[in-house]
């Protein structure tokens, strides 16, 4: 089992900036890809950016540009550096880990955390 905790959500103007962080605990070491997603209102959980063990990363087209994430591997944690943010960046943002044992895929989730971009 894998545990997420995420924080760092919250309530900014457009063209503000938040950053997330998100600390992984119990069976990190299978863990081989972590990432963000988010939910908006009415809409379809969508990936926002993710990366690997070894650092490589991959981003929606939406956010390419203004979100950079982040890994310490040494404290288990992803960051995701959100700049310049419209108000269609609105959701719960959700923490993913991703896991493989014997060739068999988990996904482990966080309680998700609200971001809100409002004048």
């Amino acid at each position: 089992q894998v545990q997420l905790v995420e924080s760092g959500g919250g309530l900014v103007q457009p063209g503000g900036s938040l950053r997330l962080s998100c600390t992984a605990s119990g069976r990190t070491f299978n863990i081989y890809v972590m990432g963000w997603y988010r939910q908006a209102p009415g809409k379809q959980r969508e990936l926002v950016a993710t990366t690997t063990e070894s650092g490589t990363t991959n981003y929606a087209d939406s956010v390419k540009g203004r979100f950079t994430i982040s890994r310490d591997n040494t404290k288990n944690t992803i960051y995701l550096q959100m700049n310049i943010l419209k108000p269609e960046d609105t959701a719960v943002y959700y923490c993913n880990a991703r896991t493989i044992l014997i060739g068999i895929p988990t996904d482990y989730w966080g309680q998700g955390t609200q971001v809100t971009v409002s004048s």
